[in-house]
């Protein structure tokens, strides 16, 4: 069998080791003759299954206590709605901090269920940047703060955490978290899709302070009230169990690991392998400021933007796949999320040390 170096920016690379633990565990969960995929999410054992999942990423995040851990569908694009049902709470608007394409979909979608003020954004700058707090224009009379904590398709990352007083930060955080360590309670809402480091697609994670919670607006569904979600324990209806499992065998896999203070080593030391290379080169640049590229989803250009196809097919034909940037900006991105070895950023920069050497 052959394993390719995926850079896919998600559904994206997994432990090996996870999933040859699904999987030897498919016909048979530890002896229950049936596969997860099989159980009744009120069984006893998908009910631990996804009792020790919460455990595990509550043991991983230092969750407190007095926050909710909600297994939810729909994606951050669904969050995206789901937010403002739940966290306007009878205030007229929210602050945005519009730092990409992903901050863009959530403002758009937020617009549909209450006023939006762009409290800071880096549009004008293409963006390349996250904005200094010292320019966010924040109302303090907003419901919350939104921001994406790592856009995956420009490559910008929060390495800080905003300041907002008394209005409840809320983070998007589907590409970075769980890549180092957090102060949960510097939050009041974090929410993810699980297929960059958690999980397949199909699992959305979503973690709230207990009394952000049971203010949802009437037209809120069921299924994405926050306090019906919380009161069922994430089983108002049938949650995602299978990806709830193998988020649970991800969880186990970066404690094994050394837990997030060992995985931010290991995401550093990656991104400065790729990033130190594309300074040193004239051939490749990085359009990011420096302080705010993502340890995430590394986005780089060709010089000669004639060149991206032969790049591409070149990588292709050494097992480097899903290279190619987004349509929205172009270029080439790399995403190298916790499950993506080390030996696959220095195979991707030995390649691109030789494509310059043939093409300069």
């Amino acid at each position: 069998m052959t394993r390719v170096f995926n850079f896919s920016a998600g559904p994206a690379v997994l432990p090996e080791s996870v999933l040859q633990t699904a999987a030897a565990e498919m016909l048979d969960w530890h002896g229950s003759g049936m596969s997860v995929m099989e159980m009744s999410h009120r069984g006893k054992e998908f009910i631990a299954i996804h009792a020790k999942a919460e455990a595990l990423l509550r043991s991983l995040l230092a969750i407190p206590a007095n926050y909710k851990v909600l297994f939810m569908q729909g994606g951050a694009i669904g969050e995206n709605a789901i937010v403002p049902m739940n966290m306007l709470r009878g205030k007229a608007s929210a602050d945005y901090v519009n730092t990409g394409e992903w901050s863009k979909k959530s403002i758009k979608e937020a617009k549909k269920y209450g006023g939006v003020k762009v409290a800071a954004s880096a549009e004008s700058s293409g963006f390349n940047h996250v904005p200094k707090q010292d320019t966010w224009q924040l109302d303090p009379d907003a419901a919350y703060v939104h921001i994406c904590s790592n856009e995956t398709i420009g490559g910008v990352e929060y390495h800080w955490t905003p300041e907002t007083g008394s209005v409840p930060l809320v983070a998007d955080m589907s590409s970075n978290i769980l890549s180092r360590p957090i102060d949960v309670s510097k939050y009041g809402l974090i929410y993810g899709g699980a297929q960059k480091n958690i999980g397949p697609a199909g699992l959305t994670i979503v973690i709230v302070r207990d009394d952000l919670i049971g203010h949802a607006l009437p037209i809120t569904p069921s299924a994405f009230d926050y306090k019906t979600q919380a009161d069922n324990d994430s089983m108002f209806n049938t949650p995602p169990t299978y990806a709830i499992y193998i988020a649970g065998l991800v969880f186990e896999w970066i404690q094994a690991q050394g837990g997030l203070v060992a995985i931010e080593a290991h995401n550093r030391a990656k991104a400065a392998l790729l990033y130190d290379f594309l300074d040193a080169s004239r051939f490749y640049s990085s359009p990011v400021a420096r302080e705010d590229r993502s340890l995430m989803n590394v986005p780089f250009k060709l010089k000669n933007e004639a060149l991206d196809d032969a790049f591409l097919k070149g990588a292709q034909a050494r097992g480097m796949l899903q290279l190619k940037g987004h349509r929205s900006v172009g270029g080439m991105r790399a995403s190298i999320y916790n499950a993506m070895p080390i030996a696959g950023v220095q195979a991707l920069v030995g390649y691109m040390k030789e494509f310059e050497a043939q093409h300069a």
